[in-house]
């Protein structure tokens, strides 16, 4: 039984994506590279996509970071602070379960994101429920990015 992992969407098998992989044998985050060339323009929100999905486990959810490095140098931050894939956003209707990544540019500069460099990590989370829930259980998701509750 598969637990949990990467696979690349059907829109981009063919663009030579590379899964996300852990750098260091105590590295917690899996880099995530982006899937093309975009420009992030000053001071607006960008979405870059990865040409990637993550399966897990119901109890479980993949928290996107953005690299420091990328951060650091660049003045780009996610737009949400943490990005956060549930479990049934894998392999959704709307778009097979493609995470993408918000990020706003703070700087005055466009700022060139290249195919395959790497803009963020993910870590995988185990999450709790209260009394009388279950992970899993309840509506089905419609819809992909930002649907849930919708």
């Amino acid at each position: 039984m598969r637990k949990r992992g990467f696979e690349i969407v059907t829109k981009y098998k063919d663009e030579g994506i590379t899964l996300p992989k852990r750098k260091t044998g105590s590295s917690a985050g899996y880099d995530i590279e982006a899937a093309k060339r975009i420009e992030l323009t000053p001071h607006k929100v960008t979405i870059i996509p990865t040409g990637i999905k993550a399966y897990m486990q119901q109890d479980e959810y993949f928290g996107i970071h953005i690299r420091s490095g990328f951060s650091i140098k660049q003045a780009v931050s996610l737009i949400n602070s943490q990005g956060i894939i549930d479990a049934d956003y894998y392999n959704n209707l709307e778009n097979e379960g493609h995470i993408m990544i918000a990020v706003i540019n703070h700087s005055d500069d466009v700022v060139i994101v290249d195919k395959g460099m790497r803009v963020a990590q993910g870590v995988f989370y185990h999450y709790l429920t209260v009394d009388g829930d279950v992970a899993g259980d309840g509506a089905v998701r419609q819809g992909g990015m930002g649907s849930t509750g919708v």
